[in-house]
């Protein structure tokens, strides 16, 4: 048990159709919580990988079970992405607090129930923007902001490039109903790290687009997209793809620039390329000096924050105005995009 979690808690996992649930469970697990149990549809592909993981954790056939279990304090949804939302409004109907992948749903009306039962219920409902809670270099990116290592930020630079590993991924990955489209997908990362760096409350989607370039044989899905964005303190730009070159070491070469008054940082977050191995890399530049930043062991605080929360009823880990709000600003983002080429005409996102 990690000496700084003295309350651990009880949770169950709900859906194992992405593998950012391997992540999920297993940060909750090293703070000594206790998985009572898992409920999946099917055998979706990252089931292997899950019990192969977590072996000790026993798999429930009836996902109402863990719903109603009454000793389940918190609830992990890895589910598909359009069902994500049924899943957790569920749950805190049930007094059940939820930590949810990304993106925690995938329409306007989707968001707009969760806003009504979050208020009902006084619940949590806390989505996971991995690309900050679980690269450490964020962690410390943050820290540095905060104490004005750069002056006040004014832009960042969001790259979002993924590996597509076509061989495995399910039929809805490729239907942007079910994943909820590139920007409100992959997209809702960078919109959360260019409201925490730019200490902005809400965002205007300057302009947006999505496209299929690469993938003619999925006229529904969406292989590139880009946004811009701008708040009342600052800018900011994000590209995400489904590119990623197989000559690449890992999934993707994500990046985030951030802009400042007095200088910058660039993340590495998960590969230096022909340079430095392993990840979470940092280099700051200001008027001083140009220098690196081994960011690994600077910390994950999201779960152990969850945690607390969860005891408290506090919102450490994250705002629930901030969290709804990353949410909005994405949907809206996809739901405004401009084609530019290679979807159907039919094709929303939404």
């Amino acid at each position: 048990m990690n000496p700084s979690l003295p309350r651990p808690i009880r949770f169950a996992a709900i859906g194992i159709d992405h593998r950012h649930i391997y992540e999920m469970v297993g940060r909750l697990l090293e703070l000594g919580c206790t998985c009572v149990g898992y409920w999946t549809d099917g055998e979706p592909q990252p089931l292997g990988g899950f019990i192969q993981r977590y072996p000790h954790i026993p798999r429930v056939a009836d996902m109402q079970r863990l719903i109603e279990d009454p000793t389940i304090q918190l609830v992990a949804i890895g589910a598909i992405p359009a069902d994500r939302a049924a899943i957790a409004i569920a749950a805190m109907r049930a007094g059940k607090d939820v930590t949810t992948d990304k993106p925690g749903c995938t329409t306007a009306e989707q968001l707009a129930a969760l806003r009504q039962v979050v208020a009902e219920t006084g619940r949590i409902w806390s989505v996971n923007y991995s690309e900050r809670f679980e690269v450490a270099a964020v962690t410390r990116a943050l820290e540095l902001v905060t104490a004005g290592a750069i002056g006040r930020v004014v832009q960042t630079v969001g790259l979002g490039p993924h590996r597509l590993n076509r061989h495995l991924r399910p039929a809805w990955f490729f239907d942007a109903t079910q994943y909820g489209g590139i920007l409100g997908d992959i997209g809702c990362h960078q919109i959360e790290q260019f409201l925490s760096f730019t200490g902005s409350s809400d965002a205007e989607i300057v302009t947006a687009s999505i496209g299929n370039f690469a993938n003619p044989g999925d006229p529904d899905f969406q292989d590139f997209g880009e946004m811009l964005l701008r708040s009342d303190t600052g800018n900011g730009y994000v590209r995400l793809d489904w590119y990623t070159p197989d000559g690449l070491a890992n999934w993707g070469d994500g990046r985030l620039t951030i802009l400042g008054t007095e200088g910058y940082i660039e993340l590495r977050k998960y590969v230096d390329i022909a340079g430095r191995p392993g990840t979470d890399h940092l280099f700051i530049v200001d008027n001083k000096s140009t220098r690196y930043i081994d960011c690994k062991n600077a910390g994950l605080p999201y779960y152990p924050n969850l945690v607390a929360d969860v005891h408290d009823r506090t919102e450490t880990a994250m705002s629930q105005t901030h969290c709804f709000k990353v949410m909005e600003l994405a949907l809206r983002a996809q739901a405004t995009a401009t084609r530019i080429g290679g979807l159907r005409a039919r094709e929303t996102g939404r």
